[in-house]
């Protein structure tokens, strides 16, 4: 796991749980990957974390097992649950209505990876193809931002009345000319029309109200059978692939030593962006937070390697025998980025 921060707030948050997937015994065992890429402050993406693996666990006991259907329910859980937060907050701090977040959702269980999302946050598989002795990208989210053709339309289709739906801005579209993704936790300004007033800041008012929210956070499900030649998934919020096309990531990852992998990803994509301004990777790093924003977004990167040899050797405890967090704090300005943990993540499953 590797972490960098460009925003004055870190915006980014991730997490991964490695362990027990619900509180009953027995019940299903596995890893748990998220990362939650916060736009508008750091609220949403803060409560996601603290939210999202508690839900899927309670989820995962009441149907005692894992699926689509658990992973769907702790996504709807923690939307309400902000949504609750929102409504106690909005009288003292109305601007929280404008916070959101994507929210990218890995699960490893018995054999079966789940890959859900919200937003443009990424996760993409690494595949061994033995005729060629290539490792192939493979991506398994869906993304929901207005930039594809295809999300352009679906909110077309979803808001045949509003010819304004999507607007392109300063050669960027935007959902309402406002945001480019159209599915989040949060944003509720664009799912509650009464917050979506006063004393809103006038910038995220529309002059017409709205009967149907704008934004979803029906998070989008992939299924995928994990196969013995499947050799790792890379998780990352679109700071990371802004810069990497998904063959160039996995290619670092297979051609380079495990520990500190994440680290290298994040490393090369800054040295990509770097590269666009002219500059150097090393000027780029003393640039503060905040500033730095205007040459790369908080990146967050999370590799976890899917070891089918050691399925033999796992041996689950209660409890998450892994629990790590980042993003968890600020950095200070002009520390050394980026920030990882001293952690190999490796799967069984």
């Amino acid at each position: 796991m590797a972490v960098v921060q460009a925003n004055n707030l870190l915006e980014d948050q991730s997490q991964v749980e490695s362990g027990a997937l619900s509180m009953a015994e027995p019940g299903p065992q596995g890893t748990f990957i998220g990362v939650y890429d916060g736009h508008g402050g750091p609220e949403t993406a803060r409560f996601i974390n603290d939210h999202m693996f508690h839900h899927l666990r309670r989820f995962a006991t009441e149907h005692k097992c894992m699926s689509t259907d658990v992973i769907r329910k702790a996504f709807q859980a923690t939307e309400e649950g902000f949504l609750s937060l929102v409504s106690k907050q909005w009288s003292l701090k109305p601007q929280i209505a404008a916070v959101g977040s994507c929210c990218l959702v890995g699960v490893i269980c018995s054999g079966t990876l789940y890959v859900a999302n919200l937003g443009d946050s990424r996760a993409v598989l690494g595949r061994f193809v033995k005729s060629t002795g290539e490792v192939v990208a493979t991506q398994l989210s869906s993304e929901h931002n207005a930039c594809y053709e295809e999300v352009r339309q679906e909110l077309q289709a979803s808001h045949p009345d509003d010819p304004q739906i999507v607007v392109l801005k300063h050669n960027v579209w935007r959902v309402k000319g406002l945001i480019q993704i159209s599915r989040s936790i949060g944003d509720v300004y664009l799912k509650r029309p009464e917050y979506n007033r006063e004393p809103l800041h006038s910038k995220f008012r529309l002059r017409e109200t709205f009967k149907r929210p704008i934004l979803s956070s029906e998070p989008a499900i992939a299924v995928h059978q994990i196969q013995p030649n499947d050799h790792f998934v890379i998780f990352a919020s679109d700071g990371l692939w802004e810069h990497l096309s998904n063959q160039e990531a996995v290619d670092l990852v297979q051609n380079n030593p495990r520990n500190g992998i994440a680290r290298r990803l994040v490393k090369v994509a800054m040295q990509e962006a770097a590269k666009k301004r002219e500059m150097r990777y090393s000027d780029l790093k003393k640039i503060d937070r905040g500033v730095r924003r205007h040459f790369h977004d908080d990146i967050t990167v999370i590799v976890v390697f899917l070891d089918s040899n050691a399925i033999s050797k796992a041996n689950w405890s209660r409890g998450p025998s892994v629990s790590l967090r980042g993003g968890g704090v600020t950095l200070p300005a002009n520390s050394l980025a980026p920030f990882s943990t001293p952690t190999v993540l490796s799967s069984t499953y």
